[in-house]
């Protein structure tokens, strides 16, 4: 193997597959970055035997082959050179890669790219199509509501729910104490019907690439699950992401959303957030409870919520907003950081909550787009 490629190119490529390393195993390739050749480009492939990263870097390829280097240290070496070029050349018999980069010169003893696991590529149709601005917004609406222990896997995964007659897609994400749905209509359909669980960690790695990627030129993103539903593959520019699915059955999360509420309120999103995260200063020394009272307005004043956090030790906070409230007045407390995370990614000027009581779960709504992002946000039970 011997090319050379441009120093800047090749760290953002690094930075690219290397979330996908191992950093505990027993295989030592797995600690490792593969490095080939691939049509006259570098390509870059990292896994951790769940999740795998190709990336694709332009280079000037004089001679083909593959070697695996330890991750870590490419990393931080090429991350120190020179913005300049870099000239690459494998020895295969001691299966070092000799670096050459300005007045710089290296060699880094490999492993050999046989040992490295094979990162399959899916052939089939996509399974979807979809703009990676959607895609993104999606994940971030959803993806934080999954479980981050793994004593129940399902809950650590999102279910993503094709369905190509109705011409949605859908991602649901709970952790037992609070739910996220985002749904989006699609031109073209989303193909057959078919629900299935998506690590949340992979969601994540595939909204952290497509932020650090171009996606203006060729900016559809290509969702495709195997036949055996064991895999999903994320075709972006020059970037494939493959997982493995969670196999179970997620809950029927349809029934966790009240169907009906006794008090709609309607809120400015961020002076409702930077109350909730001053309350929550309060809140963190005490269950992180924070107490909501929302009061329909009158003639005379409009309606308007209180927001109460009290730590024994340390003080309380109390502060009031304008609020339109329609129904009956209410009071419920909630966790505060749970009700702060889904206030940061609303999205619009103004949030609904529908309470129905002390004891029901919360429902937020972005306003204007109801039918699109649905969170459900557990009560917490305090005694005044």
């Amino acid at each position: 193997m011997k090319l050379s490629v441009l120093q800047e190119n090749l760290a953002k490529g690094l930075s690219i597959v290397g979330r996908a390393v191992a950093t505990k195993s027993t295989l030592p390739v797995l600690s490792n970055i593969m490095l080939s050749t691939d049509q006259g480009r570098l390509k870059l492939s990292a896994t951790n035997l769940e999740i795998g990263i190709n990336c694709w870097v332009g280079a000037k390829v004089e001679d083909d082959g593959s070697i695996t280097v330890p991750a870590r240290l490419l990393s931080e070496y090429v991350g120190n050179l020179p913005n300049d070029k870099i000239d690459m050349e494998l020895v295969l018999r001691t299966h070092t890669l000799n670096l050459a980069c300005a007045r710089v010169k290296t060699n880094i003893k490999g492993i050999d790219a046989e040992e490295f696991p094979l990162i399959p590529v899916v052939t089939d149709k996509p399974t979807l199509v979809i703009q990676p601005e959607l895609l993104k917004e999606m994940i971030a609406q959803v993806a934080f509501a999954a479980a981050t222990d793994e004593s129940r896997p399902v809950l650590a995964g999102v279910l993503a729910s094709f369905d190509g007659a109705a011409g949605t897609f859908t991602m649901a994400a709970a952790d037992g104490f609070r739910l996220s749905v985002r749904t989006a209509s699609l031109p073209n359909g989303a193909g057959a019907k078919l629900d299935v669980i998506i690590p949340a960690r992979t969601l994540n790695e595939v909204a952290r690439i497509l932020a650090s990627i171009d996606t203006a030129n060729d900016g559809a993103v290509e969702i495709t699950v195997t036949p055996n539903k064991s895999q999903v593959l994320f075709h972006m520019n020059d970037v494939d992401v493959v997982s493995r699915l969670i196999e179970g059955q997620f809950p029927n999360y349809q029934q966790i959303v009240p169907k009906t509420s006794k008090t709609r309120s309607l809120l400015t999103t961020a002076d409702f957030l930077r109350s909730t995260r001053r309350a929550s200063i309060f809140a963190r020394d005490s269950a992180n409870v924070i107490r909501l009272s929302l009061t329909p307005g009158d003639e005379v004043a409009p309606g308007r919520l209180t927001i109460n956090a009290t730590a024994a030790e340390v003080g309380d906070n109390e502060e009031e907003m304008d609020a339109i409230v329609e129904g009956e007045a209410i009071n419920v407390a909630f966790n505060a950081r749970y009700l702060a995370d889904v206030l940061g990614i609303i999205g619009t000027t103004q949030v609904s909550l529908e309470t129905a009581s002390p004891s029901s779960p919360g429902v937020l709504r972005p306003a204007g787009s109801e039918a699109q992002f649905t969170h459900v946000i557990m009560p917490m039970h305090v005694t005044r």
